[in-house]
């Protein structure tokens, strides 16, 4: 929608200035405008403007969904699978495809053990948000093959890099079946080595609903070398058992028809 009214926009901004040049003020106005919302769009990770965006499971009667990004990673998940399954947890992994290729054997464990696996793009590209359609395309398409390959499922969830994004993705996505999802609250644990700034972060109001966004691929370290995922994780898994939330993949949480 937001590249039809950009386009429009733009045909219209430049057929008024045509038709009168006194007007190019408020047609340049209207240019500056128009693209200040698709730059803020993308910017804001749990932004609608460009397209649907999944930031919390609808109508979900004690249940939150707990997401990891940036794996698999060969020092961390291991650990990470062995708390969740101590704890009978379920999560949504966001791999990042061409470490699925180079970790084949754990990205397998991943969907073996119950957990659902998310499009992450191929190499995460910081700059994805920069990329033209084609090139979005490329990364996520080989995303798509590299987890089909290794672990014979194909992802439903797609989370862009960082949450960034541009007008692009939306069109790619809905060629490639996918839904964007983001979270509804995350504990900046990629930057913030201290463990319970990062717990407070992601529990402070928390409710059924919400998804989390931890990780397990760049996880920050705490002052004792520990990545903050397996510091946070214990007392989080706890708390949620304390407040009898139940955590489930992201397919289990939003209706396959929405």
């Amino acid at each position: 929608m937001w590249l039809k009214i950009s386009v429009a926009v733009h045909l219209a901004a430049v057929g008024v200035s045509l038709a009168d040049h006194r007007l190019w003020p408020w047609s340049l106005a209207a240019l500056v405008l128009n693209h200040a919302l698709l730059v803020a769009g993308g910017l804001l990770p749990r932004s609608r403007l460009l397209g649907p965006n999944w930031t919390r499971l609808p109508g979900a009667a004690g249940r939150i969904a707990l997401t990891i990004d940036d794996g698999p990673d060969p020092e961390v998940t291991p650990a990470v699978l062995d708390l969740l399954a101590r704890h009978g947890v379920r999560a949504t992994f966001f791999c990042i495809g061409e470490r699925v290729s180079r970790y084949p054997e754990l990205a397998r464990r991943i969907a073996r053990e119950g957990h659902e696996i998310g499009n992450h793009t191929e190499h995460h590209r910081y700059v994805f948000s920069l990329f033209g359609p084609a090139a979005i395309r490329r990364e996520i398409a080989a995303a798509q093959a590299s987890i089909g390959g290794v672990c014979q499922v194909t992802p439903r969830f797609f989370r862009a890099p960082a949450g960034l994004r541009n007008p692009f993705l939306q069109p790619c996505l809905a060629e490639l079946g996918l839904q964007l999802a983001s979270w509804t609250r995350r504990g900046y644990d990629t930057v913030n080595a201290d463990a319970q700034q990062v717990l407070q972060r992601l529990t402070r109001g928390l409710g059924e609903g919400d998804i989390l966004l931890l990780h397990d691929g760049c996880a920050a370290r705490t002052s004792e070398g520990t990545p903050v995922i397996l510091a946070v994780l214990p007392a989080l898994l706890a708390l949620l058992a304390r407040q009898r939330l139940s955590c489930v993949t992201l397919s289990e949480g939003v209706p396959a028809a929405a």
